[in-house]
């Protein structure tokens, strides 16, 4: 077994997870042309925050999203599983692939909770960053279509898609720092001084770059290489997948969330860092930001250099804040995955790296 196997592949449904599969099957077989029963279910194993489950019928299969429980029990603005289906729905037929959505259900009463159903996409999801069995132009082509995807979604005109509501105007960055610290201090479970430290430097520090509401964009939340489903052979993404953080915002905040992947170690966090990446074939940090500015022209590598390790922090402390959010839902029993409890033990040295990034700032 390697370090990746616990998120590959489906596993049956237990505990929390389970729900009433013939009250799934019979409201399906009235609402999704097409469907016909019988239903089995299976959960995939990846994934901490909304559960997902594999719906299969003798003719086809299908996704599904699902909150982890009664909104009553959840944390305020998680799990916005209605928000998935609206941005995958409107950037259906973009340059960014997504998956097809069926059907959207919000009454609590069928199974007890939220859920979506969308298309079964069949593909590859590349869960270790550093592409382990690939040649190094293998590597490339994946992180350069990594890199077109999400310069694409960023030049979305969002407003012609039918999004132009999908987030608030201006400030994205100091509303997001205030979401976040918020979040945190609802999902404490052990103090974290470097958090309290953030929270209180975030806000003050926000470089002028990042306060330019000009720049406004989809934005995917939490783009990262296992948030992609490619192509069976290919280096090409079929669908960009778990949508829940997006919302409107700033795209330089996306694609710096996206590039923290440079600066942590292999291991708990998936990341590239310390790796010889010219030997691998993959891009370094900097020529990365290069080909994303070269297809964006929002701004260039040595403006974007003077403000990056904000951008690093901050993100960072998003994180950070997000594994806390896991752990107290471990606390709850309301986390998703059996690697929930590792993840949510992330969160003190994620913030302790967040802070020495702001240190540096």
């Amino acid at each position: 077994m390697n370090a990746f196997d616990h998120f590959v592949g489906t596993r049956p449904v237990t505990g929390t997870h389970a729900f009433d599969v013939s009250a799934l099957e019979n409201w399906l077989s009235t609402r999704l042309p097409g469907f016909s029963g019988p239903l089995s279910v299976e959960m995939f194993k990846g994934g901490q925050s909304n559960p997902t489950y594999k719906l299969i019928t003798p003719s086809r299969q299908y996704v599904m999203r699902a909150k982890p429980g009664p909104v009553a029990k959840l944390l305020p603005s998680a799990h916005a599983i209605e928000r998935e289906f609206a941005v995958m729905q409107g950037l259906h037929g973009t340059d960014v692939p997504v998956a097809e959505m069926h059907v959207l259900c919000d009454d609590e009463t069928v199974i007890g909770r939220a859920f979506y159903v969308m298309g079964f996409v069949q593909g590859r999801v590349l869960w270790d960053q550093s592409l382990p069995g690939m040649s190094p132009p293998e590597r490339g082509a994946i992180y350069d279509e990594m890199n077109r995807v999400l310069a694409a979604l960023h030049k979305v005109n969002f407003a012609e898609r039918g999004l132009a509501s999908y987030g608030k105007p201006g400030n994205y960055i100091e509303r997001q720092i205030g979401r976040w610290s918020k979040q945190y201090a609802a999902s404490i479970t052990q103090p974290i001084p470097e958090m309290d430290k953030l929270i209180e430097w975030l806000p003050q520090n926000i470089p002028d770059s990042a306060k330019d509401d000009s720049l406004v964009s989809i934005v995917h939340g939490d783009y990262r290489l296992d948030n992609l489903m490619f192509h069976p052979t290919e280096a090409r993404v079929l669908a960009v997948l778990d949508w829940e953080l997006s919302t409107l915002g700033h795209p330089l905040a996306d694609f710096s969330y996206h590039c923290m992947a440079w600066h942590i170690s292999p291991g708990t966090f998936r990341g590239i860092g310390g790796l010889d990446l010219q030997a691998l074939g993959i891009p370094s940090e900097a020529d990365y930001i290069r080909r994303y500015c070269d297809r964006t022209g929002f701004t260039t590598p040595e403006a974007l250099a003077q403000d990056w390790n904000f951008y690093l922090a901050y993100n960072m402390f998003r994180i950070a804040a997000i594994l806390q959010g896991i752990a107290k839902r471990v606390e709850d029993g309301t986390a998703s995955s059996d690697q929930a409890k590792s993840s949510g033990a992330g969160a003190r040295p994620m913030a302790e790296l967040a802070w020495r990034f702001a240190c540096q700032a």
